[in-house]
């Protein structure tokens, strides 16, 4: 029988304008202890976000979500957070902020397979 690990994930969030609360689901970061596994994965869909905000500067936006992902592999250019361990990368970068990207609470689950259980996180709660 297969292992479940523990994960815990949250949803990242395109918040336009922050004093209105309102925002779109974009994206979904998992971290699962037990397998090593720091991932993240989104998707703009942009017609749709410029016609809830016009002024959205995509660039930027696409740029902050790439930082996500730079910070999550640890990459050389990811700067100090990046060479954090995986579990403070993690915590970092779900740290409440009051920005134009944010995050969701954190919520815990079991999983066998971490990188199945985030695409199937992504198609629920973001497609």
């Amino acid at each position: 029988m297969p292992e479940n690990h523990s994960y815990e994930y949250a949803v990242l969030r395109v918040v336009p304008r922050v004093e209105r609360e309102e925002f779109f689901n974009v994206g979904v970061i998992l971290y699962c202890p037990g397998r090593k596994f720091l991932r993240v994965v989104w998707h703009l869909e942009e017609q749709r976000l410029s016609v809830f905000c016009e002024h959205l500067d995509m660039k930027e936006l696409h740029d902050n979500l790439a930082a996500f992902e730079k910070v999550c592999m640890g990459t050389d250019d990811s700067g100090p957070i990046g060479k954090l361990g995986i579990a403070e990368r993690f915590r970092w970068l779900t740290a409440t902020r009051s920005t134009i990207v944010q995050t969701s609470r954190v919520h815990p689950g079991l999983c066998v397979d971490p990188q199945e259980m985030l695409d199937h996180l992504y198609r629920e709660l973001v497609l």
